[in-house]
């Protein structure tokens, strides 16, 4: 048996509050919710990280993140929603399993944007950083946009 959390809780050896359960995804709620309601979406093959996912299996998450997406805020009654995913340790991935969050969001709740997860960059070397990523971008990139 698999050491990764997620996918014991895929094979059900290990007990979670499912809401949502296809060919490729699973949905459920979060044992240390950030808000009632948090909830994570799987794919049920094992990837690290996203970069690890083929594209159709990537799709297969975004798809049910769409489609479930409405449904959660719904039945909340929360006024947004955050939706988030960890890729590796150093952005908080706790468990190495690709999953994103589904945080319903309330007016007052304390939670912040996305924007309040790391600092601002130092803006003064924009030109490098896109200089190095156009580079490693190749050919193929959608084109310059400066």
């Amino acid at each position: 048996m698999s050491a990764c959390l997620f996918c014991q809780i895929v094979a059900g050896t290990v007990p979670a509050k499912k809401l949502y359960e296809d060919e490729h995804t699973l949905a459920f709620l979060d044992a240390f919710p950030l808000s009632e309601g948090h909830t994570l979406v799987v794919p049920k093959t094992h990837y690290e990280l996203l970069q690890d996912m083929p594209t159709e299996e990537a799709q297969h998450l975004f798809a049910t993140l769409h489609k479930l997406l409405p449904k959660l805020q719904q039945g909340t009654r929360a006024e947004a929603m955050t939706v988030g995913l960890n890729n590796g340790e150093v952005a908080g991935q706790a468990v190495p399993h690709v999953h994103l969050h589904l945080i319903p969001r309330h007016p007052g709740d304390g939670g912040g944007s996305l924007h309040a997860v790391v600092h601002q960059a130092d803006q003064r070397h924009v030109d490098d950083v896109y200089e190095t990523l156009e580079a490693t971008l190749g050919p193929g990139r959608v084109g310059r946009h400066r």
